[in-house]
């Protein structure tokens, strides 16, 4: 992989020199593919359309400069969640737009690693990640986890405790965290954060703790601008809305606001000590991607396992809440309690 990476390094220092390597149809020759030294992709579940968007940035034979070096080679669809309609109606269609991409369909997680050298689990039902991970990490193959890492804290850690055990690193993120204007913000553009409110869609999936399905967006652009040490959570419910206001240690407050009516956006305000900054808009996964090949490069991955956890806990204490009617939730005892159901 550390050649790969030499690679590309090269070809974005010509890009700025001049060599003019934007994204066009004719790529210079030392940015053409070489699928013979690519490193092999490998893709768990097809049934959302993050798959799609990665099988054809990473096949495609025009290919980004940032992606150079890596090729999607194989993916096991799995059956599809039966309680998840949104999951089991897209199996069949996104395997074969997925076969498409000159992609092969294997019929067990086993058999895609054999023939792969890095993971995407891409697998809509966070339920899922920590039986479908687990033999990626015993490889000794580093992973991409799509967001939810898990439908539960207690999954959350027993995920990266089996990452500890096995040394295996492990990245799970949405894709609204490498927006630019957020990125901005974590940059020092406004300087210091004093707060942020953050909105995305919040639809419920009745399978998954209430945030995790996709009001899971908005929390991640939270944090991404807070960073981490918010101690408690109270949340406002209605049919249509979701309120959840994150109180952090230093006493700065993050507001996430969850919407199921109206025009699904993504966005949100940040206030810092030199102005504030309106977040928006979403750019598509490319920025994402980026992110993960320099994950598979480099073993690092960008959110912690502190970050991501904390993200977990955030949003279970935000269930609790709503169950203690809009009640003031402590995180570490979210964090305990999790603990304890995995042991």
């Amino acid at each position: 992989m550390q050649n790969t990476f030499s690679r590309r390094k090269f070809i974005h220092s010509s890009a700025i020199a001049g060599v003019g390597l934007a994204l066009t149809n004719s790529l210079p020759a030392y940015a053409r593919r070489d699928f013979a030294t690519d490193t092999r992709v490998g893709m768990i579940g097809l049934d959302t359309s993050h798959c799609i968007a990665f099988a054809k940035a990473l096949n495609d034979p025009k290919i980004n400069p940032a992606y150079l070096g890596y090729r999607l080679v194989a993916a096991y669809p799995t059956a599809g969640s039966s309680d998840i309609a949104t999951s089991l109606s897209r199996v069949a269609g996104y395997t074969e737009e997925v076969r498409k991409e000159g992609v092969e369909i294997v019929n067990s997680i086993e058999e895609l690693l054999k023939k792969t050298d890095v993971i995407l689990l891409t697998t809509i039902d966070g339920r899922k990640h920590i039986e479908q991970v687990l033999p990626v990490l015993k490889a000794g193959k580093r992973v991409f986890v799509d967001k939810p890492v898990a439908a539960s804290l207690s999954d959350a850690i027993a995920i990266f405790d089996a990452v500890e055990k096995y040394k295996v690193p492990i990245f799970s993120s949405s894709s609204l965290r490498f927006m630019e204007s957020i990125q901005d913000v974590t940059k020092g553009k406004i300087g210091a954060v004093l707060g942020a409110d953050a909105y995305s869609p919040a639809v419920i999936e009745n399978s998954h703790p209430d945030l995790f399905w996709y009001g899971i967006h908005g929390v991640e652009i939270l944090y991404t601008v807070m960073g981490v040490g918010c101690k408690s959570v109270m949340r406002a419910h209605t049919e249509g809305t979701d309120v959840v206001i994150g109180t952090w240690a230093d006493g700065r407050i993050g507001t996430f606001r969850g919407t199921r009516t109206g025009k699904h956006n993504y966005g949100g305000v940040v206030f810092g000590d030199k102005g504030e900054l309106c977040l928006g808009s979403f750019g598509g996964y490319g920025s994402l991607l980026e992110e993960i090949v320099k994950f598979f490069d480099t073993g690092k991955a960008p959110v912690s396992r502190a970050e991501t956890l904390e993200m977990c806990a955030f949003m279970e204490a935000a269930d609790e809440s709503k169950l203690k009617g809009g009640a003031i939730v402590d995180l570490e005892t979210m964090m305990q309690r999790a603990k304890q159901k995995k042991g």
